[in-house]
């Protein structure tokens, strides 16, 4: 009798050696394929602003998900209280640009399917992702536009925004808000336009430096339709 209990005591702590080691592959496995996401957000994305930032965050949002799941997959009172620990998270910086959200959701995704144990299915289905944003960038790219980025910095602060877009649709056919920062020293604006067949840009400019002569404005062709 107490040779058989030795035995599944030796048993018992090869599974753990090996449930150690299996965890630690997968591990590896989930921060290589976030390290790959981050490579290729950083190569492909069409972010104007904090690119490098949201990609720097992402192999340890992946890493703590899969540690996340780890912990609780066992037990469903753990997974209870992540429930509750979640219920109580604020996002007091929300997510500008849907091409951010994506990538942030894919990276969340090998989190939970490494953790899980899908090693296969989750690798897969990840290349098979970033290929498929890939081709769909190549046929992006083969199809000219006339969209152009606008970016305009002001300080002057009797300066409204509004009066600003009310200048540029005069110029465009179209105008959609991409980006909008302020402070106390300085505000920035990132717009998407379509310049009018018969608009003349330098115009545009001298029209907005009138509100404010030390405003920056950049033109620079968009990539993609936002």
């Amino acid at each position: 009798m107490e040779e058989l209990i030795k035995l599944q005591e030796v048993i018992g702590m090869g599974t753990d050696k090996l449930n150690i080691i299996t965890t630690m592959f997968n591990f590896m496995m989930c921060v290589l394929m976030s390290f790959v996401i981050r490579a290729f957000y950083i190569k492909y994305s069409y972010s104007l602003t904090g690119k490098m930032h949201i990609a720097s965050v992402m192999p340890i949002l992946a890493s703590v998900i899969f540690l996340v799941i780890i912990i609780v997959k066992s037990s469903l009172a753990l997974s209870l209280g992540l429930v509750g620990a979640l219920s109580i998270v604020r996002f007091r910086t929300p997510i500008k640009e849907p091409e951010e959200l994506v990538y942030l959701f894919l990276v969340i995704a090998i989190g939970l399917g490494y953790g899980a144990g899908f090693i296969l299915e989750t690798t897969l289905i990840t290349s098979s992702i970033l290929v498929i944003i890939y081709i769909s960038l190549f046929l992006k790219k083969s199809i000219k536009t006339n969209e152009y980025n606008m970016i305009m910095d002001w300080k002057e602060p009797t300066v409204k925004f509004d009066s600003l877009i009310s200048i540029v649709s005069e110029f465009s056919d179209t105008v959609k808000l991409i980006r909008l920062d302020s402070n106390k020293k300085v505000h920035t604006a990132v717009l998407l336009i379509t310049p009018a067949v018969d608009a003349n840009l330098d115009n545009l400019i001298k029209s907005l430096q009138l509100l404010d002569e030390q405003m920056n404005v950049t033109f620079f062709e968009a990539k993609t339709n936002w």
